[in-house]
Parts: C-alpha cells; sequence; structure tokens
C-alpha cells in the first residue's frame, strides 16, 4: 500500500469529494454510529471534591512533575496552575456518567494511567504475570467501578492505554530537561520503554478485558515529539522540553511505532472477552492527531514538497507501518524496507483533529539531518475555524481501509463552538456518504481539563467547570450536542 497509495494521498490532501445532499436530506448518520464525549486520566481525575489527595491525586507520572516542577515553572511556557482545580472525577466519575446518559451519549473516550496502576518502578518485571505484585490495587478497583457505571449506563468504553503521560520510573521529564546526558529515566528515548509499555498493555487487557473492546494504544504520538523534543513553546511545552534534539527525537518516533505493534501482540493474546460479541476479544487500534496540511505559500514549489515531508511524518510512519509495515530507516520520506513484525498491527485508525497546519520548506538547512532529512519544513498551527480540515483527514485515513473513530474533536473557543461543532459534523457526514467508514465521534471534552502546559487556560467542555465547587454547568454547545444526538444527524438545511 505504502507505494502504490502515494497519488491517492496527494489527491485527498486538496480536497474531499462532496456528496449530493439529496440522498440523505436529513444528514443523518449510520445506524450504528456512536455518539460521545473524551476525556484523560492525568487532565480530569484530580481536584475531587472530598476525597484526600493521596487517594485523588496521582503524583507519580511526568506531566504531574512538570507542572509542579517550579524550576520548569520558572523556565518553560508553563502555567503552573494547581492540578487541583481539575474536575476531580476519580471521585465524580459516576455522577459524570450520568450526565453523559442523560446527553444520550453512547460512547465515551477514557484513559488508564500507567502511574496510577503502577506508581513504584515495575522494571524488574519480564512478563505479564512478574507484573502482578507490582500492581496498586486501590487503582484497579477504582477503574473496574469506572467500567460499571458505563456499563450500567449503556456507554461503549473505548480505553486509551497511554494518553501522554509516563510513571515517573519510566521518564523523568524534569531531570531530562535539564541535564539529559546524565538522566537515566529517558522514556520514550529509550527503547526499553516499548517493552515495558508492551507489558503493562497486557495486564490491563487481562485485568479489564471483560469490561472493554476497544483499545487505543498510544495518543498523539508525533504531537508529543513535537513538544517535547522538537519544538516546545506557547501552544505546547511538554516533558522533557527538547528543542531540536535530533538523536533522542528520532529514537521517539521509532520506539513508538514498535511500542504500538509489541501493545497490540500483547493486547491480542490478554483480552480475551468478546464483550460485545462482533467476533473479536480485542480491537486495538492508535489515536493520531491528524491535520489538513496545506503549503503556506501555494506559488512556491518547495512548499509542496514540505506538505509531502509532513505526511509522511505525521500520518505515514505510523500508518504506512502498522497497516503494510514499511519502514523509513533514515527517515528520510522514502521506505526502505518491509518489516513483518509491524505490519497488520491496526484495527481501527483514531483521529484527533482540531486545525490546519501550513508548511514552510526550510530545505536544504535540514535540523535533524542525516537522522530525519525529511524533517526540512516548519510547521505553523492556529486555532481558525477550518471545519472541513475534518472531512479531508477522514478521506485521509480511509485510504488504509480501516474502521475510524473521531476520537477527538472541538475548540477552546467555547462562543463559538456551536457553529464550529456544526460545521465539523457537517463535513464528516459529507465524508460519511460519500463511503468512509467511521464509527464514531467523541468531543473533546466532557467538561473543562487541565489542559497539560496551559492548565485552566484553555477549555473545551461541554461542561464548565467551576474551580471552587467542581459544578458542572452545560455551555450552549452541550445542548445543542444532545439535539444532534437525539436526532442521529444534523437535520436538514
Amino acid at each position: 500500500m505504502s507505494q502504490l497509495l502515494l497519488g491517492s494521498w496527494i489527491a485527498l490532501l486538496v480536497g474531499c469529494t462532496k456528496p449530493d445532499p439529496e440522498s440523505n436530506p436529513g444528514k443523518t448518520f449510520p445506524e450504528a454510529f456512536k455518539w460521545g464525549s473524551a476525556t484523560s486520566g492525568f487532565q480530569v481525575e484530580p481536584g475531587c471534591p472530598t476525597w484526600s489527595d493521596e487517594v485523588c491525586v496521582d503524583t507519580q507520572s511526568d506531566w504531574y512533575a512538570w507542572v509542579t516542577s517550579p524550576e520548569i515553572i520558572d523556565s518553560m511556557p508553563v502555567t503552573g496552575e494547581d492540578v487541583r482545580h481539575s474536575p476531580g472525577m476519580w471521585e465524580t466519575f459516576e455522577d459524570d456518567v450520568q450526565l453523559m446518559q442523560q446527553d444520550g451519549h453512547t460512547l465515551y473516550r477514557l484513559s488508564i494511567e500507567w502511574s496510577r496502576i503502577f506508581p513504584d518502578d515495575a522494571s524488574a518485571a519480564t512478563s505479564v504475570d512478574e507484573l502482578e505484585p507490582y500492581a496498586n490495587s486501590a487503582a484497579i478497583l477504582r477503574y473496574h467501578e469506572f467500567f460499571a457505571a458505563l456499563d450500567a449506563a449503556g456507554i461503549e468504553p473505548l480505553v486509551t492505554i497511554n494518553h501522554n503521560t509516563l510513571p515517573l520510573w519510566v521518564h523523568d521529564g524534569v531531570g531530562c530537561h535539564f541535564d539529559y546526558e546524565n538522566c537515566t529515566a529517558r522514556g520514550w528515548a529509550d527503547p526499553a520503554t516499548a517493552y515495558r509499555i508492551a507489558l503493562y498493555a497486557g495486564f490491563v487487557g487481562r485485568e479489564f478485558g471483560a469490561e472493554v473492546d476497544q483499545w487505543a494504544t498510544l495518543n498523539e504520538p508525533f504531537a508529543n515529539l513535537l513538544s517535547g523534543y522538537v519544538q516546545p513553546g506557547e501552544d505546547r511545552a511538554g516533558p522533557p522540553g527538547l528543542t531540536l534534539a535530533a538523536e533522542p527525537g528520532v529514537a521517539v518516533i521509532r520506539n513508538q511505532i514498535e511500542a504500538h505493534a509489541a501493545m497490540y501482540d500483547q493486547l491480542k493474546t490478554e483480552d480475551l472477552s468478546d464483550v460485545d460479541e462482533d467476533g473479536a476479544a480485542a480491537n486495538v487500534g492508535i489515536v493520531l492527531n491528524m491535520v489538513a496540511i496545506d503549503p503556506k505559500n501555494p506559488d512556491r514549489p518547495e512548499d509542496d514538497d514540505a506538505v509531502a515531508h509532513a505526511d509522511h511524518l505525521y500520518h505515514r510512519l505510523f500508518l504506512d507501518g502498522l497497516t503494510d509495515g514499511a519502514w523509513d530507516e533514515d527517515i528520510d520520506g522514502d521506505f526502505d524496507t518491509t518489516r513483518d513484525d509491524l505490519a497488520d498491527r491496526l484495527d481501527w485508525i483514531g483521529i484527533n483533529y482540531y486545525n490546519r497546519m501550513l508548511v514552510s520548506s526550510i530545505a536544504p538547512f535540514q535540523p535533524f539531518g542525516d537522522l530525519a532529512p525529511a524533517f526540512d519544513f516548519l510547521p505553523e498551527f492556529t486555532w481558525e475555524s477550518y471545519e472541513e480540515g475534518i472531512g479531508r483527514v477522514v478521506e485521509r485515513a480511509s485510504v488504509y481501509g480501516l474502521p475510524i473513530f473521531i476520537t477527538e474533536n472541538g475548540t477552546p473557543n467555547t462562543e463559538d463552538a456551536e457553529p464550529i461543532l456544526e460545521g465539523h459534523l457537517e463535513s464528516l457526514w459529507q465524508a460519511i456518504d460519500a463511503g468512509a467508514d467511521v464509527r464514531g465521534y467523541a468531543y473533546w471534552s466532557f467538561v473543562d481539563n487541565y489542559e497539560w502546559s496551559h492548565g485552566l487556560d484553555m477549555r473545551f467542555g461541554l461542561y464548565e467547570l467551576d474551580i471552587a465547587t467542581k459544578a458542572r454547568t452545560p455551555r450552549p454547545v452541550a445542548e445543542r450536542y444532545r439535539e444532534i444526538i437525539a436526532a442521529h444527524g444534523l437535520g436538514p438545511e
């Protein structure tokens, strides 16, 4: 596929085919299409209204250390906002599920935090069985209670195994920021992390497989690379916050691709319960931050080359790699070989869509040199309203012939959230009506959350969070989303 699709993906970057609205005047979505919302553990679990911080706050992740480190707050674009300003879903989960049920949700995307399940160093374990003594039984019980609440409400869980955060014993992000050469817990830059996270995936697959069928291995792997090793900045600065770190950056890409394949295999081995009786005990995907890519200057041929390279790095390295086993050893934009240990390791594709990316070529300058020659472009993101982009990225992903879930989509522009939601769903409906196999849509986010280095400065929630009382107040976009779900579509013009 990786070579034969070359012409197809170029065409899809330009725009998606517009269907005839008369074929579906109600703009209804497929009968089995699921509607819901999404969150991640680090962003919503702390801040319990009555439970103690000892129970509620997970202090053992690299991101917790990052946003609470005075040295990082002083030297990086990190707000330093108290993580206890989060919505406290570690305590309030059952009440939040009732709100989801009232709103008609049939899908909810959440994460299981590695650092909650294994807060202490478990690196000595060499099998899933050997992980058992290290596991935090109280955290495991609480996640079982999460799944029981969702099941009682008729809401299907889509579970992300790694939503950006790593345990401190896997990644000392603060230490690596200030002294990378001498830090020992290097996270994704260490090949051992791929092995360790695969065992972790096997553990959660065994433990929660009777409650979960839809698994996502990694969330936005390339975005984490950008914010941690390439271009940390105002948009997001994540651990370890290195700039143009060529050698560890390339290792991060490779290790994440290999980690997904190993996690896929472990989940298929350990999760043997087919909850929804569809014939597959574990449906395993990956979640990418897919972007609609355009040249900054359409009249500049070099920028067209930059579009191709950006698509290769953002999309093809993972999607071609995990479907066909295509492997680009020197990351120069051309696949060098095929690896059987990577091929056929993807059951569905998760898309987080927020914005368009404009790219400018900086060739012949190559910041990563021989390690990644394709990294010869400058990306520019904005929070402009570009709703048609979701249809473009869905068609981009459709060339792989796999089911698709919209795993995140939303806006921090809460005053304009209603028309932005409708514009995104209009574009998504057009892609589906043209033949795209999209199975569900999860709005980001259910409630205002701790938005990484921004804290509560960026608010995406269907529900507005009162930091002091933890009260949830539905925004107008929540009301409109409820109407869309009830109608199972957008209705006539």
